[in-house]
């Protein structure tokens, strides 16, 4: 029996390895694009940057240290040069895979990062298996920009799981509805008419302002944001903006707000402040053809008819006054229960002269 030679007995110490098993190994080198593993081979086991991630640019000085121990798989036994090549990313991606599998069969709640936005939806990756996250399932709302994702953390669930096809679908917005249904139904079980409450501005339209309660929105309209008059509501608020208001009505799942507090009512005290005979100050807020509407406070617009602007005769107010302009006036007719105050500047003018009685009579004609 022939003795083996050193070479043959080292060589025999050494195991066997076939392309496509997983093997363990020891870094003992490291350069920003590939690591050196000792996988106890006759030759050193070598990944690239490529195999390793794929993230590009990556400095593998940065995520990998000598002597870390890690698992890789065969991808040639001699890559021409008498070293193993191997690859950890698409083992990650195996692993990754089966971890997804069993997500989707359970439909388990994941988080991963968003790693890129594409036209049609998001990108995430676990364990280096990526799952594609289409546009409409991103939010339970239209997303114009989905820039703003990128780099965040998502919870998501995976709603299709085709690995050959290289199809993994997941879903965030079935998350997002759940949510809001469980805060929407703890919302209506705590909320009654008339409890003043905090929202956030979410939407403003010509016609009011969507407030978000945490749970449902309540629809805050033009006629209901002030007791003075809202031209605007975009003037006047702000998306992401903190208001507090009032439930007026709760109609199922619809949520009527106001800003009319009654501790803020101007009327509240009109009787006493504008009874007749008062002197007032007002600005013209607006005008018809037979007179001006003096707002005197913010919800208390009095009307000064044409007739009693002045002791001449005005053929429309838009002759003598201006929008904007203010004027003292004094109060000659109030009532409280259909809130209308009527105004005199007449009242207020001494006369220079007696009036003829062909005058007399316009004047009685006018009033």
């Amino acid at each position: 029996m022939s003795e083996m030679s050193f070479e043959q007995m080292l060589e025999e110490s050494f195991k066997t390895i076939r392309n496509g098993e997983v093997v363990e190994g020891t870094v003992i080198d490291v350069k920003p694009d590939e690591i050196i593993l000792n996988i106890g081979y006759k030759s050193d086991g070598i990944i690239t940057r490529n195999e390793y991630t794929n993230e590009p640019n990556v400095d593998l000085t940065t995520v990998i240290s000598f002597g870390d121990t890690m698992e890789a798989k065969v991808l040639k036994v001699n890559d021409g040069e008498g070293q193993v090549m191997l690859t950890y990313k698409r083992l990650a991606a195996e692993k990754g895979s089966k971890r997804l599998e069993e997500a989707f069969n359970s439909q388990e709640v994941l988080k991963a990062k968003v790693v890129q936005v594409l036209d049609g939806g998001l990108s995430v990756v676990i364990d280096e298996a990526r799952i594609f996250i289409p546009a409409s399932l991103v939010s339970d709302t239209y997303e114009k920009d989905l820039g703003k994702y990128k780099d965040q953390e998502i919870e998501f669930v995976i709603t299709e799981f085709n690995p050959r096809r290289r199809r993994i679908i997941g879903d965030r917005k079935q998350l997002l509805l759940a949510k809001k249904a469980e805060l929407q139904k703890a919302l209506f079980e705590r909320i009654k008419v008339g409890d003043v409450v905090e929202g956030t501005v979410k939407n403003v339209t010509d016609f009011g302002a969507f407030i978000d309660l945490g749970g449902a929105d309540g629809l805050l309209h033009i006629s209901e944001m002030s007791w003075g008059r809202v031209e605007n509501p975009r003037k006047v608020f702000k998306v992401g903006e903190v208001v507090k208001v009032f439930i007026k009505d709760i109609n199922e799942k619809k949520i009527a707000l106001s800003m009319k507090f009654e501790d803020e009512n101007p009327w509240k005290n009109a009787a006493e402040k504008y009874a007749v005979g008062n002197i007032v100050n007002g600005v013209v807020a607006r005008m018809t053809d037979f007179g001006a509407f003096v707002e005197l406070a913010p919800g208390v617009d009095a009307l000064l008819h044409v007739s009693q602007i002045s002791r001449e005769h005005v053929e429309k107010p838009v002759d003598v006054l201006n929008i904007g302009q203010e004027i003292e006036a004094k109060i000659v007719d109030f009532n409280e229960e259909e809130k209308k105050i009527s105004l005199s500047i007449k009242a207020l003018l001494v006369p220079t002269e007696e009036p003829s009685d062909a005058e007399s009579e316009e004047e009685n004609v006018e009033e």
